[in-house]
């Protein structure tokens, strides 16, 4: 498993499932063609590139490559790495017939060829550890923001207050946290929210 600092960007859930074996980093999903109407979710985009860059790896067929173009168009060049995997036809696994195309998807691809297309991309393990208190699922229930009465409602307006997409659940909220605040500035906002 390799740890990166920036996010990955993929299309769809299979993807997020597939690179969460392989490499340890924030991943967001694009929800496909969602990201075209979604105001939220090209703002968080745009946030995440602006801190440290991100990282897009979509399909090889056209919808991927309309998906990766989209994204290079609202976030600044500088910002994104590419990562392309190879054409290989197929279909994945959970599929009754291959795509339009017939190319296999992030999905699909070996664990050895996703990795070699990060390292073609020149995408490796962060070698420096950032030494600070990260944000937790604890942290979220003691601040009422998960398992409780109103928990939900608590989260909807800690994400407009960070001006993030709301509908987000808690476990991946500690991501985006992590992402964007110290364990001090979520504390200090929790506290001008809720006490």
């Amino acid at each position: 498993m390799i740890k990166l600092d920036r996010p990955v960007i993929v299309e769809g859930k299979y993807d997020v499932i597939r690179l969460s074996n392989i490499i340890d980093a924030l991943i967001i999903k694009t929800d496909g063609f969602g990201i075209f109407k979604d105001r939220e979710k090209q703002s968080l985009l745009r946030r995440l590139a602006g801190k440290k860059g991100i990282i897009v790896l979509t399909d090889s067929d056209s919808a991927g490559f309309l998906i990766r173009n989209f994204i290079a168009g609202i976030v600044p060049p500088e910002k994104i790495t590419h990562v392309y995997i190879p054409d290989i036809f197929g279909k994945e696994k959970r599929k009754e017939a291959p795509s339009a195309e017939g190319k296999l998807g992030v999905e699909g691809i070996c664990e050895e060829l996703l990795l070699e297309s990060f390292r073609k991309a020149g995408v490796t393990a962060t070698a420096s550890v950032e030494k600070r208190r990260l944000i937790t699922n604890i942290d979220l229930y003691e601040a009422g923001l998960s398992g409780g009465k109103d928990s939900a409602k608590k989260r909807k307006e800690l994400l407009k207050r960070l001006s993030l997409p709301e509908r987000m659940s808690a476990s991946s909220l500690i991501k985006i946290l992590n992402s964007f605040v110290t364990y001090e500035e979520f504390e200090k906002n929790v506290r001008e929210l809720f006490e």
